[in-house]
């Protein structure tokens, strides 16, 4: 996924998280972000047909300690009170339903 220029990943949202060095033998956690990371894909291209920068909010790919996969999202404070507006009123428009 592309964001707003060549170093998207490292413009300044820590999307590491706490437990990105943690690492269990004979886990398979690619599998896991492989299918995360094509959630987070979907996401980050929903966020920028709504207007978004990748380098203010995007979503990232994880997985958990048994290799589950995970998508986090990375917000600057900004940026989550816009989302967080932009979700309420397209809840607002189809009666509060996911």
């Amino acid at each position: 996924m592309a964001g707003s220029g060549e170093d998207w990943l490292g413009d300044g949202l820590d999307v590491a998280g706490a437990d990105c060095g943690l690492w269990v033998p004979g886990v398979d956690y690619m599998a896991g972000w492989r299918g995360a990371r094509e959630s987070a894909d979907r996401l980050n291209r929903a966020l920028l047909g709504a207007g978004f920068e990748l380098s203010q909010v995007r979503a990232v790919a994880s997985t958990d300690e048994s290799g589950r996969g995970v998508v986090r999202v990375a917000c600057w404070p900004g940026a989550v009170d816009r989302l967080a507006g932009f979700l309420e009123t397209g809840a607002d428009h189809d009666g509060g339903a996911a």
